[in-house]
């Protein structure tokens, strides 16, 4: 039905029709270019590109925070190298050269695994209270304090290791808590300011810092490492993060009513268009419905599918670059990151290209988001077997690497942001127990791969391809079941019902 500022919309969507969605007229649209909503998102891809950088510079920094990868080796014993060494480096140790008085540790890989994966720890507890309450108050404040508190965490790092392994791990863990909160309240602010025909645009903008993040920290954590020393890292990203919540204090506002300087055709262009989901929820939310949803559960399972080969080469990939191909660490850096690039670029791509099927109508909301996830799991999963059997040709590796991760980008349009889309109104919430279970892999793979490589094999670390592979092609034929875009009854209210209804009836009379 027309309304009065000149937009074409629906009431709330009713469970009558197949991802029913309110519909804009193009020509009503506002520009996005120096929009709020762009503004929006391109501080939020900063966000994310510095709580990435948090969260991965350790992956690097510790091939140059341990003395050695086998730090113990039996005195009668010569290490066995997976692949030949580098020619002219057959009698060197693994130990990097760090500038004087730099401290390294003599930690296993087992404590490695350990470390790396203490984040997450952390990371799993704050994510659905962190939901619920930015979906109840608004995001921004949650957001910006999750960033700052883990920025001013990174700074204590070489503190921390210098006290051992078990101070590290308990303050890699209190950085996880402070960022769990970042995610859910990104979610819980797009569901108050993301057109419904905008938000695989917006949200992977503002998603893909994530692995532009990645790109930027790993090689210039190696970089660093080696010119500065790696206690350098930690006090450059951490002095980053809290730079970044500065900026995002002074020009962010959690609702397009409440900012300062947004144009009253862009509010109502927006306010209009995402209707009353748009508002934040009450204190009470339908937990049972939700526990029953299979749609909910379908994207929680596919997305602890997608997350383990994400945090398997995440976290170990360093690791892989050093101890089998023996790349120097500042090439480690560099060759570790390229595949996030890659991803990057797919993922910004991916959210125009759904955008523009569900705009257009070529396909319905859940058909886009299940083309979407399946190509962007099972092709990565392809490439994740084809590197198990790369051997030793840094060639093959880097290729294989870079096509997994970069294909898998594409997933970013499909099942990770499909909680707006069943439940706008709960979708910071959602986030919130999405991500904790997507989280655990972050925990349980790094382990897993200590486990499998802590003889430095390549049969090792081909069985680490092979699990996430296999996993990964498991969630994603669970998503193609059991999947869906369309908007759960359970997230409508009886108000919002009874003026579709309404809306319905006068539309049938006219």
């Amino acid at each position: 039905m027309p309304q009065p500022n000149g937009y074409s919309i629906n009431s709330a969507p009713s469970n009558d029709g197949e991802d029913d969605e309110p519909l804009i007229e193009t020509d009503a649209v506002p520009p996005q270019c120096c929009s709020a909503r762009l503004n929006l998102a391109f501080l939020m891809f900063l966000g994310f590109s510095v709580v990435y950088g948090l969260r991965v510079n350790l992956s690097v920094a510790m091939v140059a925070m341990v003395n050695t990868t086998d730090p113990r080796p039996a005195q009668n014993r010569s290490i066995i190298h997976a692949c030949p060494l580098p020619p002219g480096t057959e009698n060197n140790s693994d130990v990097f050269l760090q500038p004087a008085g730099t401290p390294q540790y003599p930690w296993d890989s087992e404590t490695q695994g350990w470390l790396l994966g203490a984040f997450f720890f952390g990371y799993l507890i704050t994510q659905i209270p962190g939901g619920y309450l930015a979906g109840h108050y608004g995001g921004s404040i949650f957001m910006g304090l999750g960033v700052l508190g883990t920025a001013a965490l990174t700074l204590l790092t070489p503190l921390a290791a210098q006290f051992g392994p078990y101070w590290l791990f308990a303050l890699r863990a209190l950085e996880g808590f402070g960022e769990g909160v970042t995610f859910p309240a990104m979610m819980a602010m797009w569901a108050r300011w993301a057109p419904p025909l905008e938000r695989s645009r917006l949200m992977t903008l503002s998603g893909s810092g994530a692995s532009f993040g990645a790109f930027l920290a790993l090689p210039l954590t190696g970089y660093i490492c080696q010119t500065l020393g790696w206690p350098a890292v930690f006090y450059l990203c951490g002095g980053a993060g809290c730079l970044w919540a500065v900026f995002w204090f002074i020009f962010v506002s959690d609702d397009p009513r409440t900012h300062r300087r947004i144009s009253e055709e862009e509010r109502d262009y927006i306010i209009n268009s995402i209707g009353p989901q748009g508002k934040g929820h009450g204190w009470s939310v339908p937990v049972l419905p939700m526990m029953l949803s299979v749609p909910l559960w379908a994207i929680i399972i596919t997305q602890m599918c997608s997350n383990w080969s994400f945090y398997t080469l995440l976290t170990s990939l360093p690791t892989y670059m050093n101890d089998i191909l023996h790349f120097d660490l500042q090439s480690n850096g560099f060759l570790s990151a390229l595949p996030y690039l890659g991803g990057w670029l797919f993922s910004t791509l991916s959210g125009v290209v759904a955008d523009s099927l569900i705009e257009k109508k070529v396909f319905s909301v859940t058909v886009v988001r299940k083309l979407f996830t399946l190509t962007g799991m099972l092709l990565p999963a392809a490439f994740l077997a084809a590197l198990g059997y790369a051997g030793c040709s840094h060639i093959l590796t880097v290729t294989f690497l870079t096509l997994s991760t970069t294909t898998g980008g594409t997933s970013s349009a499909g099942v990770f942001m499909n909680q707006i889309d069943i439940a706008p109104r709960y979708a910071g919430f959602l986030l919130g127990i999405t991500n904790t279970f997507g989280t655990i892999p972050g925990v349980v793979a790094p382990i897993v791969t200590g486990y499998f490589t802590k003889d430095h094999t390549l049969e090792g670390w081909r069985m680490v391809f092979w699990v996430a592979a296999g996993i990964n092609v498991g969630g994603a034929l669970f998503y193609m079941i059991f999947g869906s875009g369309k908007i759960q009854p359970w997230a409508i209210t009886e108000e919002e019902r009874a003026e579709a209804g309404k809306k319905r009836s006068r539309s049938i009379s006219t």
